[in-house]
Formats: C-alpha cells, sequence, structure tokens
C-alpha cells in the first residue's frame, strides 16, 4: 500500500462526527468568504480608479490578489467535497487539482516579479517607465500563467498516457497524489518546485541587496522599498511550507493515527487558509495611495448600509 492509500485508509477509518465534521467546515466557509470578500474589495478599489490599473506595481499586486482567491475558493470547494461527497469523478477531481497546482506555482513567481519592480524603481528610477509598462506587465501575467500551466499540464499529460481510459471514469478522494499518481510525476512536481523556489530566492536575495546598496541615502522610498521585498521573502517562506506538507502529513500519521484528521484540518488552515489573508494586509493596508481609495471604499458601503437601515 502507498503513502497516499495509507493516508485515505487512516480518514476512512478515523472519521469526525457529524458535529466536529460541521464545525471544520463552517471554519473553513468562513474564512473562505472573509477572504475573499476582502480580496473582492481590493479588486473593487483597483477597478474603480485609473490610478491602479494603469500602474504596474498595482497590477502585479492585484493579480496576486485574483491568484488567492481561485486558490481559496479551489480549495474550500474541496474540504467541503471530502466530508460531504467524500469521492468525486477523477476528470472533474483533475480540473480542481490543476488550479490549485497553478495559483501555488504563481504565487511565487508573482512575487519575484514585484521584487524586481521595487528594484527598477528605486535602482533605475529614470528607465523605469520604460521598462515597466503597462502592456509588459499583462505579458508577464500570461508568462506566469503559462509557466504554471504547463507544469501543471505535463502532470495530467503523463496521467493520460500510463492510466486506461476507464481510470478518468472512476471516483476516488480527490488529492493530487491520488489522482496523479505516478511516481515520475511525484519527482517532476519535487524538481519544478525546487526550480521556481531557487530563482525566487535568487531574485529576492539580489534585489533586495541591490536597493541596500544603491540606496545609500535611507531615503523613504528606499527603506519602504527594502521592507517590501523582506515581506516578498516572508511570503516565500510561506509558501515553501506546502512543499513541506506532505512530508508532515506522513510524519503526524505516524505520531498521531487517531487523531489524523484533526491533524490534516490544522495542516489546512495553516498552510493554505491563512497565508492567503496576508497578502491585503501586507500590500494593501501598507501601500498609503491604495490605503485611501481602500477607505473610501468602505466608508461608502458603510453609509450606504446605514441610508438603507435608516430607510427601512
Amino acid at each position: 500500500m502507498n503513502a497516499s492509500s495509507a493516508n485515505v485508509t487512516v480518514v476512512l477509518q478515523y472519521r469526525d462526527s457529524f458535529t466536529k465534521a460541521m464545525i471544520k467546515n463552517v471554519i473553513v466557509v468562513v474564512l473562505g468568504i472573509s477572504i475573499n470578500y476582502i480580496n473582492a474589495g481590493l479588486i473593487h478599489t483597483f477597478c474603480k480608479h485609473q490610478i491602479f490599473y494603469m500602474n504596474p506595481r498595482y497590477i502585479l499586486f492585484i493579480h496576486l490578489v485574483v491568484n488567492d482567491m481561485i486558490e481559496v475558493t479551489v480549495t474550500v470547494i474541496l474540504f467541503v467535497i471530502s466530508y460531504t461527497i467524500y469521492q468525486i469523478n477523477v476528470s472533474i477531481c483533475c480540473i480542481f487539482i490543476l488550479f490549485a497546482v497553478s495559483t501555488t506555482e504563481n504565487t511565487p513567481l508573482n512575487l519575484a516579479c514585484m521584487a524586481v519592480e521595487c528594484y527598477i524603481a528605486i535602482c533605475v528610477p529614470l528607465r523605469h517607465v520604460q521598462i515597466c509598462t503597462v502592456k509588459r506587465t499583462l505579458m508577464l501575467i500570461v508568462l506566469i500563467w503559462a509557466t504554471s500551466m504547463f507544469s501543471a499540464l505535463a502532470d495530467l499529460f503523463i496521467t493520460l498516457a500510463t492510466e486506461p481510459r476507464d481510470y478518468f471514469y472512476s471516483r476516488l478522494f480527490c488529492l493530487t497524489k491520488t489522482v496523479f499518481p505516478n511516481p515520475v510525476i511525484i519527482k517532476k512536481r519535487d524538481i519544478t518546485y525546487s526550480v521556481f523556489l531557487v530563482l525566487v530566492w535568487i531574485t529576492i536575495f539580489y534585489t533586495y541587496f541591490r536597493i541596500l546598496f544603491t540606496a545609500k541615502t535611507a531615503s523613504k522610498d528606499a527603506k519602504k522599498a527594502r521592507n517590501t521585498i523582506i515581506l516578498h521573502g516572508f511570503q516565500v517562506l510561506l509558501c515553501m511550507a506546502t512543499y513541506a506538507d506532505p512530508p508532515l502529513k506522513e510524519a503526524l500519521l505516524q505520531w498521531f493515527p487517531k487523531n489524523y484528521t484533526d491533524s490534516l484540518f490544522s495542516c489546512y488552515i495553516i498552510i493554505q487558509i491563512l497565508p492567503r489573508s496576508i497578502s491585503p494586509i501586507i500590500y494593501g493596508m501598507r501601500d498609503k495611495t491604495f490605503r485611501k481609495y481602500l477607505k473610501r471604499y468602505l466608508l461608502c458601503k458603510l453609509s450606504t448600509y446605514k441610508a438603507t437601515i435608516h430607510r427601512l
């Protein structure tokens, strides 16, 4: 029996009670809706003001927000399915997993691009307008998606080539390892993640130290850019927690087999949900311009709500 089969067997053996399952699902759904509601407010603010969608920095930021929304939505749906339907059609599971894998890989790549934009703004300010254009930024986002989707689709093609056709009409517990069971896929994914992370870390260290040594005037912009890149590094560390998820689950299975479902729930909240709530706080609230327009949006919503209540 392989590791993924063992995990599914343990989950079957130690299923949560109805009350515990309901509490977990309510927590996950409420967190998912809350994060997506905040992110939707950021997207609305971005779309309503031309100052944002003509600026490459904010375009990259809002792409990160949209990417997080997709990932949160997909993972919450999969979580609820695991407690309700439990097993789903392999073809449907493939679609969910492709989006989950792609958005996971998009995050560090997007953070690297944001770090480079900070570097150009501080170290090459006179060329920033020529280098960082809206058109190039949109092309960069397309390239990010093409890179991650190519990696994810490779898993699907390998599975199509190695599994019988009936496999895609069967039903299973929707996990990456169960829907794409070929060992080659696991090795390929480990290599892909390692390459992505190495490239991202090199980019973050390079841009940080270039800003550190170039902007010796200790200007506010230079300090803010350095702090922003440090936050990029922190988010990349959170991304790395996703890659540590499989061995961590294996260890928890060995140590706490009877509490394995609780361990899976904790891992899901800490590794998948909470990191997605950081982007709005780090970027949306820290940026003075974005914060100013976001406050206007929230105050407008509040005044509209009060007017509605008053009419009632």
